[in-house]
């Protein structure tokens, strides 16, 4: 895993409006060509029909020389009404679907469920997935927002591969709630999603509502001052923020895995943009001076995290 460059997050299904196959296939390719190896989905990004991992098995059977290239990772084992369902019988469920979906056009790398089920010891959920490694139908275990305790649970049933979490300048919160600690303990790599999909205000989580947008918008203003003056977009400023907190102290290594749905937007995204000492340090003081407003998630989600 730490040979990983960079990632790409396969969000082209889960938008009120998917991007066509046609265009998916473009954005896609130019991603792996840009050195975005590492490509995250869920069972459950799209419709049952026209998910993420429909999407996938059209890629690699229009392009089966990249299935190699590729280390895929997928979240299931979750219903958008229901829930989680991390019994074993639920994720024997969800994998076998996922398998049949894919089709053998390409291997799970990774595969973990998108919540912890509070009705089923994470050891039961880890132990139930490790017979399917063992067998060899996929090849790793990786967690969706844990806590730190969480996270020793299930590593000490099976070595986990990856922690994929919400980390960027509007969700740090791995930095001091000991997700990032015990995962540079234990070696084990933090997969970063960003919280902002892009040209998706997403209204629906507190923190981006209208009534304290505004506040949080006083912090893009600032990235965009520093963008401005290193000739960059704010886009390219956040991510490189999170790349630059990979293996600092007490952080593991750290794979941002930023969405996007055009190319322009893929090579946007993956430029190498360097942040030095001094840019960092003023991005620190301005997360300490505007403090993030409003959960990252309605309550009815966020029952279901740091579990």
């Amino acid at each position: 895993m730490s040979t990983i460059i960079t990632g790409k997050h396969v969000g082209l299904t889960w938008r009120p409006n998917p991007t066509p196959y046609d265009e998916a296939m473009i954005v896609m390719k130019t991603a792996l060509q840009n050195g975005a190896d590492f490509w995250n989905g869920a069972e459950f990004y799209g419709p049952p029909t026209a998910n993420s991992l429909q999407l996938l098995n059209h890629y690699f059977t229009q392009h089966p020389e990249d299935k190699d290239k590729v280390v895929l990772s997928i979240k299931g084992a979750f219903d958008m009404a229901a829930g989680p369902d991390c019994s074993a019988e639920g994720i024997k469920k969800s994998i076998e679907n996922c398998l049949s979906l894919l089709d053998g056009k390409k291997f799970i790398n990774i595969f973990k469920c998108a919540r912890v089920d509070p009705k089923v010891p994470v050891e039961e959920s880890i132990a139930a997935i490790a017979e399917y490694v063992k067998a060899g139908k996929i090849g790793g275990i990786g967690l969706s927002e844990v806590n730190a305790d969480t996270i020793r649970k299930a590593h000490a049933v099976h070595p986990i591969s990856a922690v994929e979490v919400e980390f960027s300048l509007f969700s740090t919160d791995i930095k001091d709630n000991g997700v990032g600690a015990v995962c540079a303990e234990l070696g084990i790599p933090i997969v970063a999603r960003d919280d902002i999909p892009e040209g998706d205000v997403p209204r629906r989580m507190p923190r981006f509502e209208e009534n304290i947008f505004g506040e949080n918008l006083k912090l893009v203003d600032e990235i965009e001052k520093i963008a401005k003056r290193k000739g960059v977009t704010p886009p390219q400023v956040a991510i490189a923020w999170v790349s630059a907190q990979s293996q600092k102290p007490g952080l593991p290594t750290i794979v941002p895995i930023p969405g996007a749905t055009k190319p322009s937007r893929v090579v946007e995204n993956l430029a190498q943009i360097q942040l030095d000492d001094a840019d960092l340090a003023e991005i620190d003081e301005i997360l300490s001076r505007i403090p993030i407003a409003g959960a990252r998630y309605p309550a009815q989600m966020a029952r279901l995290m740091d579990q």
